[in-house]
């Protein structure tokens, strides 16, 4: 299976910077055996069931770029140097993982001015990462990030333009509740209070589960035998409500729902052993053709970047041939690629 499997062209114009407004009203593509229908999110509770199951990740992303600048006293006097800290987990004793641009310019015991009230110490590397020790912690490290952080844009995106204000809105979810993501869960960005509504009037229930998503989600594959590819580790957890909820479904005949890989990448976690239990650690789960589904019988998602992990997923739970159908339907169509882009319903045939 070789990376090349997963590749395409998008046109770069179908590159989303900014989402759709109000939230659900994106396009929708709905593709169901065979056939492939055009629509809008709004009209979700439309394609679901009473009885179905949406699984929702309620992980907050914080606000993790910095720029900061480095002083530096020598022979010649003071220097100073513009760094750019991207925060990716959290360490014991009050330390941090970043990415550091330029990593090479900064050297263990320097430190990093952010704002008149938040600075950061270099205190070693680990691989391509730095490891900080912030002057703060606590919720005085809360509230001093979130007056220095920008919203953590992918790639993507930040080479097309800077975060600003809306993005503090518009790269986080609405049921957003427990802070530690450096990316969202981008599926999730298009749903509202209205589109909540009418899908609990419709008789859809949910359940709230929790994946930290880490900068790794961005990383490319590097091997061209996908199979020997690594995944980053990603903290998660599944309640024990929660795994009850999803069991109860499955017996009574609902569909279980994930709303984005993350959501699906952790209820396929737990429910390795063959049923859904409660869970709580680091995932490192990779999905590509071949996986056994345990947990998930459709999936809401938007359209994922060539040769990425997450084409794999989707793949694996659509069929390559089929999503590459699906994928060619929806350039042809001019759907938005990406986080803040389109979205998809993808119901495998089982």
């Amino acid at each position: 299976m070789q990376l090349s499997d997963f590749d395409f062209d998008l046109p770069d114009h179908l590159i989303a910077t900014r989402p759709a407004r109000p939230r659900s009203s994106a396009r929708l593509l709905v593709a169901e055996g065979d056939g492939i229908t055009d629509a809008v999110v709004r009209d979700l509770p439309g394609f679901l069931r009473p009885g179905d199951r949406l699984v929702l990740n309620d992980t907050r992303v914080i606000p993790a770029r910095l720029s900061g600048v480095r002083r530096r006293d020598g022979p010649a006097g003071r220097t100073e140097a513009a760094i750019e800290v991207t925060l990716l987990e959290p360490r014991p004793g009050g330390l941090w993982s970043a990415l550091v641009k330029p990593l090479k310019k900064l050297a263990p015991g320097e430190t990093v001015r952010f704002s008149d009230t938040l600075s950061a110490r270099m205190q070693g590397r680990e691989e391509d990462r730095a490891i900080l020790e912030f002057n703060l912690t606590g919720p005085d490290f809360d509230t001093a990030l979130a007056e220095a952080g920008a919203m953590p844009l992918p790639p993507y995106i930040a080479q097309r333009r800077a975060p600003d204000a809306q993005d503090r809105e518009d790269y986080q979810t609405v049921w957003a509740r427990r802070p530690g993501a450096v990316a969202a869960p981008t599926a999730s960005l298009h749903f509202d209070a209205p589109l909540l509504a009418a899908l609990e009037t419709a008789g859809i229930d949910f359940s709230h589960v929790t994946l930290h998503v880490g900068a790794g989600t961005f990383l490319p594959v590097k091997v061209d035998d996908v199979t020997r590819h690594r995944m980053h580790a990603e903290w998660g957890e599944v309640s024990e409500d929660a795994a009850r909820d999803l069991a109860r479904t499955r017996a009574e005949g609902g569909r279980i729902i994930p709303v984005g890989t993350t959501a699906l990448r952790l209820i396929e976690t737990a429910a390795q052993a063959g049923e859904i239990a409660p869970w709580r650690g680091d995932t490192d789960i990779f999905i590509y053709p071949g996986f056994a589904f345990r947990a998930t019988d459709a999936l809401m998602t938007n359209f994922h970047l060539p040769q990425s992990t997450l084409m794999m997923l989707v793949s694996a739970l659509m069929g390559q041939d089929r999503i590459r159908r699906i994928y060619a339907h929806a350039i042809e169509s001019g759907y938005r690629f990406f986080s803040y882009g389109d979205a998809s319903l993808l119901i495998p045939q089982r």
